[in-house]
């Protein structure tokens, strides 16, 4: 790995103190109490200019996934469409929506006493640092999803609802197999660089996050906030 890329990985792992103004964390912010995604076919552009779009009631998080289509660069929504998404419609046991949009909806579990934590730093040469942390580190087998996502106002890029448009993912099996020192079993922990898609604004970037236990129920959500941004 390149140093620098290093270094936008350390960053986001560093207490508050550390690096106040390089990063942007879910730390002091109240965590949603469930996860709707929209899936969108990159061949419904008025699905994503649709004011009827499902819009989420308080502290839900709503997760907008554009879906590639047959008609590849074709297709309307294309520049913005993600593979990524064909993965999570698979982990979700869903097909790809077809010129149509689709709703999943997930409540969020009781956390049981576990805190999850996401966090990210500055863009740089197309990157941005990015981490999913959750304590403490036992239990499971647990998955986490770590998203970076691009929040579009309403009213702006055509969309008359708020958007927060996946622009990259991780996902990150926690099983907790093997024996595991006292310093391990403190926490889960992932970090890494994203790359930043062509077309994206880095101002608008942020990450949002969620664990899901064996069945596949989301027990714990996050969402990253910017001092005086987003």
């Amino acid at each position: 790995m390149k140093p620098s890329l290093f270094l936008l990985g350390l960053a986001v792992c560093l207490p508050p103190p550390a690096l106040a103004q390089s990063f942007c964390a879910s730390d002091g912010q109240r965590a949603p109490v469930a996860l709707v995604e929209r899936f969108i076919s990159a061949d419904c552009e008025a699905c994503w200019s649709d004011a009827r779009s499902a819009r989420p009631g308080p502290r839900e998080l709503a997760i907008d996934w554009i879906v590639p289509s047959a008609r590849g660069d074709d297709a309307p929504l294309s520049a913005a469409a993600t593979r990524d998404s064909l993965a999570r419609l698979e982990a979700l046991g869903q097909g790809a929506p077809q010129d149509t949009a689709r709703l999943a909806t997930h409540a969020v579990g009781a956390a049981n006493g576990r805190r999850l934590r996401v966090a990210h730093g500055l863009p740089f040469n197309d990157y941005i640092g990015t981490s999913i942390e959750m304590k403490p580190g036992t239990g499971g087998p647990w998955r986490a999803w770590l998203l970076l996502v691009e929040t579009i106002p309403a009213g702006t890029e055509g969309t008359p609802v708020p958007r927060n448009l996946v622009r990259n993912m991780l996902m990150s099996a926690w099983d907790g197999r093997g024996a595991l020192s006292k310093s391990e079993q403190a926490k889960f922990v992932e970090w890494r660089p994203m790359s930043i898609p062509e077309g994206a604004n880095p101002g608008r970037l942020r990450v949002v996050g969620w664990v899901e236990d064996a069945r596949g129920r989301v027990v714990a959500a996050a969402q990253s906030h910017c001092p005086g941004g987003h």
